[in-house]
């Protein structure tokens, strides 16, 4: 029985709140373009929306339009979202952008440390990190049905007031 509670659980995504509020991990990430990424640190005063994908994975495209949509909803708010692209070939993730192309910021995981240091174990995999630059929610999968769940967060998120570095 505790096996095929477990068994569902690892394949059906999850919704939780972390404990403790925690800073995301440090990681070296790139543009498309080869350049450095810049570091979470400069993103803080924003609420962050952090999905790691790969073109292979179908829940990813769908997750795709729910992410352009918010960008087009929130960024004049305060969100910025950034897809974490894991594909083994860069040219899968730009062939994969070609055929969907968004409005958010792509960045790539070439070494897969980001995604190991964060804990992906599900594709796509989301984090999100509120003002204060700490990650309060993560998402593993995508349904549309989940949509709602996660765009009250992300207001939730965003009308938190930042004082002192504590969230009021």
């Amino acid at each position: 029985m505790l096996a095929v509670a477990l068994t569902c659980f690892t394949v059906s995504p999850s919704f939780a709140h972390l404990e403790g509020d925690v800073p995301p991990p440090q990681c070296k990430l790139t543009t498309l373009d080869g350049e450095n990424a810049q570091d979470w640190s400069t993103l803080k005063g924003q609420v962050v929306y952090v999905d790691f994908w790969a073109s292979w994975c179908p829940p990813c495209i769908q997750s795709f339009s729910f992410m352009t949509q918010l960008t087009h909803d929130f960024k004049e708010k305060g969100l910025h979202v950034i897809g974490v692209n894991l594909d083994e070939d860069q040219q899968d993730a730009k062939d994969f952008l070609i055929q969907h192309p968004v409005n958010f910021s792509i960045l790539m995981d070439e070494t897969k440390q980001c995604a190991q240091d964060f804990g992906v174990i599900a594709m796509p995999s989301t984090y999100i990190i509120d003002k204060n630059g700490l990650v309060r929610h993560i998402h593993r999968g995508f349904r549309t049905g989940e949509a709602d769940k996660l765009r009250h967060l992300i207001k939730q998120l965003l009308a938190e007031n930042v004082t002192l570095g504590k969230v009021n």
